[in-house]
């Protein structure tokens, strides 16, 4: 049987230590990080392996039990980004100054708004990750 632990470690290590929404990494957190049910067990998710990510406390924070979200362009509610179905880079890019996400789909969009994934927290961390030569995913 798979301990708490080793789902856990396995969750982070698929996700190299980054919060599977927001890119943070782990390594630079002051709050641990959790393991997200994708869909949430309210709403018949399982604990299988496919439907876990790695999340930091704001991302998982703002998500709660959603699975969907107005999509804040089209006025529309769309499925929230889903890290083992969707790939990343066709819903997010990173601006130019690599500090904050901008969405270039409806699900990116939506999922950027519902999970607040510029807020302010996550700037800072980056714009120090930045100027430390630690922040891969900026330009």
């Amino acid at each position: 049987m798979t301990t708490s632990a080793d789902i856990r470690q396995f969750v982070a290590e698929r996700a190299k230590s980054l919060c599977e929404y927001c890119h943070c990494p782990s390594d630079f957190s002051s709050s641990p990080y959790a393991v997200d049910h994708i869909i949430p067990r309210a709403g018949g998710g399982t604990d299988d392996e496919e439907n876990l990510a790695w999340s930091c406390q704001g991302c998982n924070g703002h998500k709660l039990i959603a699975i969907e979200a107005i999509d804040p362009a089209t006025g529309s509610l769309v499925a929230l980004y889903d890290p083992r179905r969707h790939v990343w880079d066709k819903h997010f890019q990173w601006s130019m100054s690599g500090l904050t996400l901008l969405g270039v789909s409806p699900t990116g969009r939506a999922t950027i708004e519902r999970l607040q994934l510029n807020r302010q927290s996550v700037v800072n961390l980056r714009r120090a990750l930045k100027a430390s030569g630690l922040h891969s995913n900026a330009s």
